[in-house]
């Protein structure tokens, strides 16, 4: 089993959309496919699935009713099973420790290929813990500047959080971390590959175990929402970064361009990939499924001697990507105005009539769906 956290370092980046249209493409290609929902205190994953909220969900077991495999439910959608989160329970946003290892040791055994996790926004210390089951894990970002810098923030809370959870306590390292931590200003300044060097001149064994996980630990980056293909450097800035301070190597899985097709998808309370299969986005997102399909799984303390520079090469690949999404793109339009079919004045007004056309059809839905529960409230069948 392939376990793949998906995380971002701020909300309103497209996680949980990724989250869902993958999990179907996984299981489109033949993979028993587990999606579960633990942005929790806000679980809303089913809406972007377009299913009904279960009945039952990881709220309800941690409070203790019924078993784990009785909230994994199958979808309509080919191998794929679903965890809904329960965002009604009154403080499920905040796990104590003992529901948090529970939580770690239900994953950790179920039975499936791909374990897709959609996790809150954020660097809180669960969230942190459970992209931490995966060295593999899904990094969410946008070209905005906020949204890079708090992708770079949330890898850099996740290499801190590997580093406390390597040492054990009452070892020399952990307690070297501990009165680190006394003066976060020092430890603001201090880069990950210094901060190591110092900690193997008091404990040499934890150092090099570290430096192992560190080594294994390549988490998946995706550029969202971008609009250009000069928006997907903001991906290198990131691995720049993160070289240079966390001693970290990221791998980029590839960019999804801004579609108001996720909108309208969503309104219709259907994943992308089925809404339109065949769309630029779509498509991407298949690529996405196909990458990770090809990758071996890894898990921390494997050992791990790469042949070649895999990350360097996913972000070449990844740019060549984004340009060809985006020449796509442009080409339908630039067939219209092209054979002379349209002119751009015309191609304008045809925008805004199917605009105008769509948003009247809607109207139309809703008022019929007004109708329908009015007929089912007066006893008609339907």
């Amino acid at each position: 089993m392939q376990i793949i956290p998906v995380a971002s370092g701020k909300g309103g980046v497209g996680k949980s959309l990724l989250s869902a249209n993958l999990a179907i493409a996984l299981g489109q290609s033949g993979k028993k496919v587990i999606l579960a929902d633990l942005d929790l205190g806000a679980s809303n994953l089913h809406l972007v699935l377009g299913v009904q909220s279960p009945k039952q969900g990881l709220g309800t077991w941690l409070t203790g009713h019924g078993e784990f495999n009785d909230i994994i439910v199958k979808t309509d959608y080919p191998n794929l099973y679903f965890i809904a989160g329960d965002s009604e329970i009154p403080g499920l946003s905040t796990l104590k420790a003992p529901q948090k290892n529970k939580l770690i040791k239900a994953f950790k055994n179920v039975d499936c290929d791909y374990l897709v996790i959609d996790l809150g926004a954020g660097t809180h210390q669960i969230i942190l813990d459970l992209f931490l089951l995966s060295p593999q894990g899904i990094v969410v970002s946008a070209p905005a500047v906020t949204a890079t810098l708090n992708g770079y923030l949330f890898l850099k809370n996740a290499v801190f959080r590997l580093m406390h959870s390597t040492f054990k306590p009452s070892t020399p390292a952990a307690k070297m971390l501990t009165k680190l931590k006394q003066d976060p200003t020092t430890l603001q300044r201090m880069y990950i590959p210094r901060l190591i060097d110092e900690i193997a001149k008091v404990d040499p064994i934890n150092a090099a175990k570290f430096e192992n996980n560190l080594k294994v630990f390549r988490p998946r980056l995706i550029m969202n929402m971008i609009e250009d293909p000069k928006d997907a450097d903001r991906a290198q800035r990131i691995r720049t970064s993160c070289n240079q301070y966390l001693g970290l190597d990221i791998e980029h899985l590839g960019v999804l361009y801004r579609d108001s097709l996720e909108d309208k998808a969503l309104a219709s309370r259907l994943p992308v990939i089925i809404y339109k299969p065949q769309c630029i986005l779509s498509q991407a997102i298949y690529r996405i499924a196909e990458k990770i399909l090809a990758s071996d799984t890894v898990n921390f303390g494997d050992d791990i001697t790469p042949t070649y520079d895999a990350a360097s090469d996913s972000f070449d690949i990844a740019q060549e990507e984004a340009a060809e999404d985006f020449d796509l793109k442009m080409s339908g339009i630039q067939d219209l105005l092209g054979c002379g079919a349209l002119t751009t004045g015309e191609l304008i007004e045809t925008i805004k009539t199917q605009q105008y056309e769509l948003t009247q059809v809607r109207k139309e839905n809703t008022m019929l769906k007004a109708k329908l529960v009015k007929a089912c409230q007066q006893g008609f069948k339907i």
